[in-house]
């Protein structure tokens, strides 16, 4: 299977993305672990990109295009994968299916983690505490919750349109989620 996963900032994309690849047998690609791996082994890309994030830049379309491609064609992501963090605007879906097409692929489906915000802020501020993460203040919090309402939620809306999107309430024990999101997924359910 080929799939994305949405959901506001703190909703447990990377927690379930990793379980629901496991349960699957295909590997979840996150575009953040991408670049900092890049970033680690001190690739060309790696040091392009992180050239740009110490100058405060964000990482272009075009990188984070080629950054996905290039780990599309492993030969694990060949069965199936599940996208964490991207696409993130509309370029990038744009992008990620002309990717697909060219390799005779497209999207099974785009889970969305449906989560209420103020018991997510609740979480990440308890997160914040325990593990130390002064910069997780509830303002910040919320900030981000903005920012993906405003950017990345409009993806959301665009799946729906063509009939990829499968929403999953993403609020419970870890567990109970995945197994939602697993029998939600268009050959489980």
């Amino acid at each position: 299977m080929r799939l994305i996963i949405l959901g506001p900032p703190g909703a447990g994309k990377g927690t379930q993305a990793a379980r629901i690849a496991e349960r699957l047998g295909i590997p979840a690609i996150s575009t953040g672990d991408i670049f900092r791996a890049n970033i680690k082994d001190q690739t060309p890309l790696g040091v392009k990109v992180d050239e740009i994030i110490k100058s405060g830049g964000y990482v272009s379309d075009d990188i984070t295009n080629e950054i996905v491609e290039d780990r599309l064609t492993w030969d694990d992501a060949e069965g199936g994968f599940l996208l964490d963090g991207y696409p993130r605007t509309a370029g990038q879906v744009d992008a990620l299916d002309a990717m697909l097409s060219r390799h005779g692929h497209a999207l099974d489906a785009v889970l969305e983690l449906e989560v209420d915000e103020d018991a997510i802020v609740q979480r990440l501020l308890k997160r914040a505490e325990t593990e130390g993460r002064a910069d997780d203040t509830e303002d910040v919090i919320r900030q981000r919750q903005a920012i993906y309402r405003k950017e990345t939620a409009p993806l959301a809306q665009h799946y729906e349109l063509v009939g990829l999107l499968v929403k999953v309430d993403g609020m419970g024990a870890v567990d109970e989620v995945t197994d939602r999101v697993i029998a939600a997924l268009p050959q489980h359910g």
